[in-house]
């Protein structure tokens, strides 16, 4: 390579070009952080391109009051103050209902997403990408419009009957979404720039990785939610808690750091948030499986043109009576204990929450670090970007799906109803045949009556 370029004339054309493309590429790979020859295990201040400083967004009602304090109780207060604030929203909007709480994940993943484009926006803002911005958000909204769609054609089927326009638009729901899909794909393809190709890849990846992490998530937990707000409100309201233990046993007791990726982690936040965080949600899930509002799946109710949280609680949520092991028993002196079985669920839930779903923070952090920021945004005081709260958030909403898929749920009738609804009247008709006859083969309905004959 070094001798063609040294050579003045006979060159091939075809060689030529390649030799360009070749240094038009490896100008676009040094200029990516951590890729260059000399990396060593910490990234160099040269590698990283600059990121604007963090902008300090506290009230200015909140710095007056707290001007006398040390700058580490002084965040002490701020993230207490801001903790408590966004506790009661989230419990007003609790009280709001199943719809509102769906839209409030869609504008969290709006805004999740946004925080992490802009990071790669700013990164790589000096090479003038096209089309990277506008087409990250096109893609958002087909992952939306896929997902949110296959969620109506589940749970809202009775309503796609009555609607002609939305019972095309459930039928061909998938080529309409590939479709969709197709024509950023196209958009993408047509926008590569000769100098560019590799940070345009890199940038494509970096959306559909982001996708992933955020779209994907999100819809497990409006799945969550459908199968009763308890599935919803319990987990979220662990990973809060435990954030929360986590934060004043290391910040009163902390002495031993836990992990390098985050400094201000410790040994004893970490213990100490999983024992608290496991009693409190024991309590905790007691305290919700008594309300059939929490418990009850949550249907849309075509008459009313409403969300219903009405049912007869399942085995579930009905208080049963345990025999304690022996050794228990010797020990507190009491042989049972009445108990819902949902309360026994909840242990292996806040478990996951204390012990695994800090590395979803992990994560997060090491993410930052390579880009050295402190934070994904400055959106809430004291807490840095509404990613920086909800990177746990994610990998809990995956673990409470699979969770229930294997260890809670059975067919769901509900579902099961809204897909016959939609189907043509002679299908819905030989269904019924075949569930009649079936039903009396099970003496479950009495046979015909030229059969009693």
């Amino acid at each position: 390579m070094t001798e063609l370029r040294r050579r003045g004339g006979g060159e091939d054309p075809d060689s030529t070009e390649n030799i360009s493309d070749k240094e038009a590429d490896g100008d676009d790979r040094l200029a990516f952080p951590g890729e260059g020859e000399g990396e060593m295990e910490g990234d160099s201040k040269a590698d990283t391109p600059d990121m604007p400083p963090p902008t300090d967004n506290t009230p200015q009602c909140l710095n007056k009051a707290l001007e006398g304090l040390s700058s580490r109780w002084k965040n002490w207060w701020i993230r207490g103050i801001l903790s408590m604030t966004m506790i009661t929203g989230f419990f007003l909007i609790i009280y709001l209902g199943p719809i509102m709480l769906i839209f409030v994940v869609m504008g969290v993943q709006i805004k999740c997403f946004q925080e992490i484009i802009t990071i790669g926006y700013r990164v790589y803002h000096s090479y003038e990408l096209p089309w990277f911005r506008t087409l990250s958000w096109y893609f958002l909204i087909c992952v939306n419009y896929f997902f949110y769609g296959e969620t109506v054609a589940d749970y809202f089927g009775a309503l796609v009957q009555r609607e002609e326009p939305l019972q095309f638009l459930v039928r061909y729901h998938r080529f309409i979404s590939f479709a969709v899909y197709l024509a950023g794909f196209c958009m993408f393809v047509l926008s590569l720039v000769k100098k560019h190709y590799r940070l345009q890849f890199y940038m494509f990846a970096w959306t559909h990785v982001t996708l992933l992490i955020v779209v994907t998530q999100s819809h497990l937990v409006i799945q969550n939610l459908f199968e009763g707000m308890i599935w919803f409100i319990v987990p979220i309201s662990i990973v809060i808690c435990n954030d929360i233990m986590a934060y004043l046993f290391g910040f009163f007791f902390g002495r031993t750091p836990l992990i390098k990726l985050s400094p201000k982690k410790t040994w004893e936040g970490f213990i100490g948030g999983f024992f608290a965080t496991v009693v409190l949600s024991f309590f905790f899930a007691y305290l919700l499986s008594q309300y059939q509002y929490f418990v009850c799946p949550v249907e849309y109710n075509s008459e009313t043109n409403r969300f219903a949280v009405e049912c007869e609680p399942s085995n579930l949520f009905m208080m049963q009576e345990y025999t304690l092991p022996a050794v228990v028993q010797n020990a507190i002196r009491w042989k049972t204990v009445n108990l819902y079985p949902f309360q026994i669920h909840s242990i292996a839930l806040s478990s996951f929450a204390s012990l695994i779903g800090p590395f979803g923070g992990f994560f997060a952090s090491g993410f930052k670090r390579a880009f050295k920021i402190k934070d994904f945004a400055d959106t809430i005081p004291g807490h840095g970007g509404i990613m920086d709260r909800f990177d746990c958030q994610y990998l809990m909403a995956t673990f409470v799906h699979v969770y229930i898929a294997s260890f809670i749920r059975g067919p769901n009738p509900s579902k099961v109803l809204q897909q016959l609804l939609v189907l043509q009247p002679e299908q819905q008709l030989s269904i019924f045949n075949t569930l009649r006859n079936h039903l009396r083969e099970r003496g479950m309905l009495p046979p015909a009556v030229g059969e009693a004959q």
